[in-house]
């Protein structure tokens, strides 16, 4: 990847780049880099290949700007046998604009018999599908997408493939667990956005993960929206190109400037 980075950093204190900036204010971050980072520094310090991280939940309370120097926090709740629970804050300029909690699980074996799942999806590789022609389907560089059905706003399901074009923190490669932070962030616009554009802009990201992606692409898949008084709720299932991997669930608030659909071309 040879793409500027989301983030440089010196010791612990991160430093955002241009291209990190979200759509609703070009001097704001956007939200995927929040999650991908606060992922990223639990790895870094509380991870282990023993552990799956099962869950990874981040609340986004106030929206942090560009220009301010970015330190995370972590604090271990639990490291037991089984189970190690974390808990992170995003401090951008000193101060608290994010939190996150993460529940790692340590791998074992399944129990025996046989459980009822929905099948995997059959759609093709990443490496069969065109890229999209319309710059905004990735956001000017922020990621790569390879579109299987429907488009963003489009009124039926929806689908497509996601991978990342840049690192996320300068000199450190994207783990699997860090391609799945930074991305799951577009479960929010994948299932919130209708067709007069995205009016919705979201609080929280709640990632559920049975094990890890084996390969760069993440798919996604629309399975839920439903709003009330401004109030949404939004669900994509994952899968990489193996199957099935989690899920990404977001809450959201009606926003007073929507963005407008993507072109049609």
């Amino acid at each position: 990847m040879k793409n500027q980075p989301f983030f440089t950093h010196e010791g612990d204190t991160f430093f955002p780049t241009q291209v990190a900036n979200g759509p609703w204010d070009p001097k704001s971050l956007h939200g995927r880099v929040i999650v991908g980072l606060l992922g990223f520094v639990i790895e870094e310090r509380h991870g282990g290949s023993e552990f799956v991280p099962a869950r990874l939940t981040v609340d986004m309370f106030r929206l942090p700007t560009i220009d301010a120097p970015i330190e995370v926090t972590t604090r271990l709740v639990r490291d037991g046998l089984r189970i190690r629970v974390v808990e992170a804050e995003f401090l951008s300029g000193s101060v608290s604009m994010a939190r996150a909690s993460c529940q790692l699980l340590r791998k074992t074996q399944n129990p025996e018999g046989r459980i009822w799942s929905p099948p995997n999806w059959d759609v093709p590789k990443p490496a069969d599908i065109p890229p999209p022609t319309d710059p905004r389907a990735n956001l000017n560089g922020k990621w790569a997408t390879r579109p299987i059905v429907g488009t963003m706003g489009s009124l039926g399901p929806r689908r497509l493939w996601m991978s990342e074009v840049r690192e996320l923190v300068e000199g450190s490669p994207l783990t699997p667990f860090v391609r799945v932070a930074a991305a799951a962030d577009y479960a929010s616009p994948f299932a919130n956005a209708g067709d007069e554009g995205l009016g919705f802009i979201n609080s929280d990201v709640t990632i559920y993960l049975h094990r890890l992606p084996a390969k760069e692409w993440i798919g996604f898949e629309v399975v839920n929206h439903h709003s009330t008084d401004g109030v949404a709720i939004g669900e994509c299932w994952l899968y990489d190109e193996e199957g099935p991997i989690g899920s990404s669930t977001v809450a959201a608030l009606a926003h007073r400037k929507p963005l407008p659909p993507p072109s049609k071309r």
